[in-house]
């Protein structure tokens, strides 16, 4: 057993005070599902950004970035952090125009977009696909991480573990409801940055390791390094960098990282003050989760190269860890395992943390979904707030139990990383065309929807043929351009329908012209929008590899890098506020 008793003391307090964030927000939680599912949609921008962070953080992260460093080096993490273009697209174009719609749920927005039964089936069918079956599936690829980590850090068997963590998580996010969820969040986020970067500070002062000079020169690390791919090598740098910034962003489903916005990052712009609050938690999300986290997880998974260079030391090490979960994603809570009592207890809770958070947001999402778009919109009309509140709580339940099900069933998390992002390959587009050409409508949905889980499940179960890579982008052609052929042959919206979204979202451009109300002298913002997502990314990814060039000793790369960032951010702000005040 590695954890002593104040490891335990840390992580028991950290459960009781979850606990008590849950009962704190009880009272105001089971009055109704504007309450429990948006917490009165009166949260405060920053409060908002710092819950995205938190819920994009579990467990599972950390170890995907060690399984990623471990085998393709620090610039295998291209596979996510291309996504922070659509990220800042959702920022500068669509936060706005969710907040605008006024919608409980993203799935909701259906019937309001489109009309008609096929409009009420897309609505109810992806209310019991995402509600059910792909939040199940997050929450398994969750709980995997977690039953790794509990293996190795606190000599739990996996089905102990979920059941600990997951019995304190459904007890304050059914009782609290999202609002328990955000400030729980805010908890968890703060220990989790002070959890990671005290254990990279002590990872780094080791005798093994020596500092982080001796660390970037270790003959095990310097292949590793490069924040960028081998150019000269097209299988690398295709499928590490150029697939995920010129397909994998805007072409795939991914949640926290959707096209157009949409799941737990939707929900909270649902559930901000206006439409300023709901564009500033976004930035902030994004923000924090590509310049200011992964730092402390590359330095821990580059550290582990040294301390356990193959899996066959991991093994030996922890001999009891199952051959099905042994993976290089194991390295990080195997490296954690070198702390000292008191920091190990930090940094287990920070991690029970992670798990809790993402499996929170989940849970009150999903259970938002199978409440306000089946079971009230199909099952039970007449339902009352109260009834609906105490249904979406039975929901949490079930779903929890078939999640971590699941995550006893997983092996690895790059396995169920690319699982994810196949399932969602080609239906991006439409999420981010649909608020503004006319013609997209709820047949284009079903089609791509249907066609990509069918060349999904080719792929998965019924070829070997490609490389993961190859099977996004096949993919992701192969849906768009059936359902671009479904749009056209199929017949559009009615006009009510489509005057109504315009009346309420006011989406503007090209696309609406037909509809434009009259009156109307907003401009459309969208141009201002896309150089503001271009100088907003910029900025970001300045800072990220900035900073990574100052961890390598690159001072005056890493100087120019930063003053890159501030003149972006300079330019951004001067954009954006033009933008806003002539919206004002």
């Amino acid at each position: 057993m590695i954890i002593e008793t104040i490891d335990w003391l840390i992580i028991a307090i950290y459960f009781l005070v979850a606990l008590a964030v849950g009962v704190w927000s009880s009272k105001k939680a089971g009055t109704d599902t504007q309450s429990f599912f948006l917490a009165d949609r009166n949260m405060p921008w920053w409060l908002l950004g710092i819950s995205m962070v938190a819920t994009t953080f579990s467990t599972d992260t950390p170890n995907l970035v060690t399984d990623l460093v471990r085998q393709k080096g620090v610039s295998g993490n291209w596979a996510w952090w291309a996504f922070l273009l659509t990220g800042m697209l959702t920022v500068f174009v669509y936060a706005r125009l969710w907040r605008r719609s006024n919608v409980l749920t993203d799935i909701e927005f259906y019937e309001l977009r489109y009309s008609g039964k096929a409009a009420a089936f897309l609505r109810g069918f992806r209310a019991l696909y995402l509600g059910l079956i792909f939040n199940v599936l997050v929450m398994g690829t969750v709980s995997l991480a977690a039953i790794k980590f509990g293996e190795i850090l606190l000599g739990w068997e996996g089905w102990l573990t979920l059941l600990v963590a997951c019995s304190v998580t459904i007890t304050y996010s059914a009782l609290g409801g999202l609002r328990a969820v955000i400030i729980t969040d805010f908890v968890q986020f703060i220990l989790a940055m002070i959890g990671s970067i005290f254990a990279m500070l002590y990872i780094l002062s080791l005798p093994e390791i020596g500092g982080l000079k001796n660390l970037v020169t270790h003959e095990n690390v310097r292949d590793n390094l490069s924040l960028f791919p081998n150019f000269s090598d097209p299988n690398s740098w295709i499928p590490v960098m150029f697939v995920p910034i010129a397909v994998q962003w805007w072409a795939s489903y991914y949640p926290g990282a959707e096209p157009g916005g949409g799941g737990y990052i939707a929900q909270r712009m649902f559930s901000a003050k206006n439409e300023n609050h709901a564009i500033g938690a976004t930035l902030l999300f994004n923000i924090c989760h590509y310049a200011l986290r992964p730092w402390p997880w590359i330095i821990i998974a580059l550290s582990s190269l040294i301390i356990f260079p193959d899996l066959k030391d991991i093994q030996s090490t922890f001999p009891n860890l199952p051959t099905s979960k042994l993976g290089h994603d194991v390295a990080y809570p195997a490296m954690l395992t070198l702390l000292p009592p008191g920091l190990l207890g930090l940094v287990a809770a920070s991690l029970i943390a992670a798990f809790m958070s993402t499996m929170s947001t989940q849970l009150n999402l999903g259970a938002s979904y199978l409440v306000n778009d089946f079971y009230k919109r199909f099952i039970n009309k007449s339902a009352n707030e109260r009834q609906l509140v105490a249904v979406g709580r039975l929901f949490s339940i079930a779903s929890i139990i078939m999640g971590a099900g699941l995550g006893l069933s997983l092996t690895n998390a790059s396995q169920a990383f690319e699982l994810l992002l196949m399932i969602g390959a080609g239906t991006g587009l439409i999420y981010i065309l649909r608020w503004f050409w006319w013609r997209i409508n709820a047949y284009t949905e079903i089609i791509a929807m249907i066609s990509s889980l069918i060349i999904a499940y080719y792929f998965n179960f019924l070829s070997d043929r490609f490389m993961a890579w190859q099977e996004i982008v096949i993919g992701a052609s192969l849906t768009t351009i059936t359902w671009v052929i479904a749009t056209l042959i199929t017949p559009p919206e009615d006009d009510k329908t489509l005057m109504r979204f315009v009346r309420i979202v006011n989406p503007g451009g090209p696309g609406w012209k037909k509809y434009k109300q009259k009156n109307s002298t907003e401009d459309w913002s969208v141009p201002k929008g896309i150089l503001s997502m271009l100088l907003g990314s910029i900025s970001v990814y300045a800072i990220l590899l900035g900073t990574g060039s100052f961890v390598y000793g690159n001072h005056l790369v890493g100087t120019g890098l930063i003053i890159t960032s501030l003149i972006c951010t300079y330019f951004l702000f001067a954009v954006w506020f033009k933008t806003e005040q002539k919206e004002t």
